[in-house]
């Protein structure tokens, strides 16, 4: 049992450097189901950043909530922001106190 503690320690350990590195960061399914399952957000746009990074728009109607997310070329998205309050723009809408 002692070792079995010890090698989670372990383990931990040497990961934590590189989920320090990237927080609120893991595999894009992941992120994902989070998004979808807790959030009740679904895809709602994105584009092509370059040839290592793809951003997407995640909103929820029901709930107002809405994430970026910044995927990279192996799979592992981070959430860039996250707020409430969304609403979608219209075609020539303007929004009051953004010039035009």
């Amino acid at each position: 049992m002692r070792t079995l503690i010890v090698s989670i320690v372990l383990a931990v350990l040497f990961a934590t450097p590189a989920l320090a590195q990237t927080p609120n960061c893991g595999p894009r399914p992941a992120v994902v189901e989070a998004l979808s399952g807790s959030y009740a957000e679904t895809f709602s746009g994105g584009g092509i950043q370059n040839d290592e990074a793809v951003f997407e728009v995640w909103v929820s109607p029901e709930t107002g909530t809405w994430t970026i997310l910044r995927t990279n070329a192996a799979g592992i998205s981070c959430i860039m922001a996250a707020g409430t309050g969304w609403f979608s723009g219209a075609s020539g809408a303007h929004v009051a106190g953004v010039p035009s």
